[in-house]
């Protein structure tokens, strides 16, 4: 060796490797490496995958598919910003508890969103851990930059630096150069007026980036843009849902129905969102009683978006009667949520693999705030991410009605296994009483979806208003799915009053269950215990007359039987005011 910087090549070979697998689909096999010169050393842990993303014209357009040790993945995950405000209050702990929550929810991929900022190494490493795939963007996002010799040569160090950084991570998969610049030429008056020039700025910008990347890392998916249709297609990819990655924003920022969701099939989405106010435990935090009214200063002042409270609150019109208590406009602000997230994650997983993956915006929050998350800032769950856990689960039954009569019924299989099993469909009034009943046999072929059953509105047993739908599906008699389908929108229902009785009892390791139990079927029963933090095994959930269901409480600190019990409260659709 001389002095200074010496380059040393050499092959390693591994005989019959245990490969890396994304959650949900394998093991993560992790090597430890270590490399020593003289008494210096560097130790990381590896993994090998084989891992593609296949962009091939089909009958649909283009495809976009992930694509790990010769599998096609369905990529199930959440758009991930800094975890906090305050760089110091990046904890270990907080990267580790908001990464098991993902692995928690049935994820397989996060993506890093481009204005905000490169992760730490324990983020990463977690990443590998866990099975989780990422999406890197690089940072530059919604704006115009420069392209000056000076600029460049510091976005090459900026890019050679973070390559270097991050490649040998099998977690990686795919570099993605910016957040919606392709977008922003479309934003502001200077680029309207000029887009030829701005555009031929953003491509020499852009050309830079994808040459380094390519020379570092010259095996791993180059990707321009997000959202784009690929290299060198500058298309609208808010409304092209024909190829590359999307960005469907029509139903938040335009005001379209959740069911718009049912207009497009994105190849892969990689962003669509909406709000929520954060729990009442969250609000007492930041606003003082006279201040629990969704104008007031103080919660505008906890809303970033410029119309996000009238956004929620208009809603409520359409699909709710409007509460009256701030409580349960907090209630239903993530119930909303969860049915819009839902509606659109339902119809597209049941349309594999025209579309093969769907990232919600977004995972988390950095500080206290109304905001698009299925986390709040404290790591509570909102609603939203119960139902994320359960509408990603790796095997899943989804109910539709895309032109208000026929509704189809879809089963999703995301395993290597075929599934064969009995689906049964109870057709129940609002008083609990099954009006009609029928069972199928079906068989769920590994990684495909499969429109299991349908029927006309005509054929239902009852007015749509006075009924819903319960399927269960018992698969290998061991297997049992549930899912609930409202023939009208809450609002339109004629929910009868419930009278709900709970049962709380401590377990043996600290944590609790409670045993709930109603006289007519509920919706979106929710469970909430003030002043004690913690989180629920399940929630927002429908319960059917005379069937006990059990959900535990996991506290973060020692409480006694007494006060969960005094501190639970419980919130449903049928009755709220």
């Amino acid at each position: 060796m001389i002095e200074g910087k010496n380059e040393i090549n050499f092959v390693l070979t591994l005989e019959d490797p245990k490969l890396w697998w994304p959650n949900g689909y394998g093991d993560q096999n992790l090597y430890d490496l270590t490399v020593k010169i003289s008494e210096n050393s560097v130790t990381k842990k590896i993994g090998f995958r084989y891992l593609e993303v296949i962009t091939e014209d089909d009958k649909f357009g283009r495809s976009m598919t992930f694509r790990v040790n010769g599998r096609d993945i369905f990529c199930k995950g959440a758009n991930w910003i800094p975890i906090d405000a305050l760089p110091f209050q990046q904890t270990d702990d907080k990267y580790q508890r908001l990464l098991s929550d993902v692995i928690d929810a049935n994820m397989n991929m996060i993506r890093v969103w481009g204005g905000g900022q490169y992760e730490k190494d324990v983020f990463y490493n977690l990443c590998d851990e866990k099975g989780i795939l990422v999406w890197q963007d690089f940072m530059f996002g919604g704006a115009l930059y420069p392209t000056d010799d000076q600029f460049l040569a510091n976005v090459e160090q900026e890019v050679i630096h973070q390559v270097k950084r991050l490649k040998d991570h099998p977690c990686i998969a795919i570099w993605c150069g910016d957040n919606e610049l392709i977008g922003a030429l479309n934003w502001f008056e200077v680029t309207k007026r000029n887009r030829a020039r701005y555009l031929n700025d953003y491509i020499k910008l852009n050309t830079h980036i994808s040459t380094l990347v390519k020379k570092l890392d010259p095996d791993r998916k180059w990707w321009p843009s997000s959202p784009c249709g690929g290299e060198g297609d500058f298309s609208d990819n808010w409304q092209d849902d024909t190829k590359g990655d999307m960005h469907y924003w029509n139903v938040w920022h335009e005001g379209k129905p959740f069911k718009a969701y049912y207009d497009v099939t994105p190849r892969f989405c990689s962003e669509f969102g909406f709000q929520s106010f954060p729990s009442i435990e969250t609000v007492k935090n930041y606003a003082p009683q006279d201040q629990w009214k969704i104008d007031s200063p103080i919660m505008k002042h906890h809303q970033k978006n410029q119309k996000g409270n009238e956004i929620i609150y208009e809603n409520f019109t359409r699909y709710f009667k409007v509460p009256t208590s701030f409580e349960n406009i907090i209630y239903l602000s993530q119930v909303q949520q969860a049915i819009a997230i839902k509606t659109a994650v339902d119809y597209w997983r049941s349309q594999r693999p025209q579309c093969m993956g769907t990232l919600y915006w977004q995972l988390n929050d950095n500080w206290p705030v109304a905001s698009w998350s299925s986390i709040e800032y404290s790591g509570k769950w909102k609603l939203l991410h119960y139902f994320v856990k359960r509408f990603f689960q790796p095997i899943h039954i989804v109910a539709y009605c895309k032109n208000e009569t026929t509704i189809e019924i879809w089963g999703i299989n995301d395993t290597n296994k075929n599934y064969e099993g009995e689906v049964e469909f109870l057709f129940i009034d609002y008083f609990g009483k099954v009006v009609k009943k029928n069972k199928i046999l079906i068989e769920l072929i590994a990684d495909t979806s499969i429109n299991i059953s349908k029927f006309e509105e005509k054929e239902l047993p009852f007015d749509r208003k006075k009924g819903f739908l319960h399927i269960t599906a018992s698969l290998f008699s061991k297997m049992l799915i549930e899912t609930d389908f409202l023939f009208s929108s809450p609002k339109d229902s004629e929910f009868k009053i419930p009278t709900i009785s709970s049962e709380v009892n401590l377990d043996s390791d600290r944590n609790f269950s409670i045993v709930l139990k109603t006289d007519k079927p509920v919706f979106y029963l929710t469970l909430e215990i003030s002043d004690i933090k913690g989180n629920f095994s399940d929630n927002c959930i429908t319960l059917l007359p005379n069937q006990l269901k059990t959900i535990y409480f996991f506290p973060e600190d020692d409480v006694t039987q007494d006060q969960v019990k005094n501190n639970l409260k419980l919130f449903n659709i049928n009755d709220y005011s």
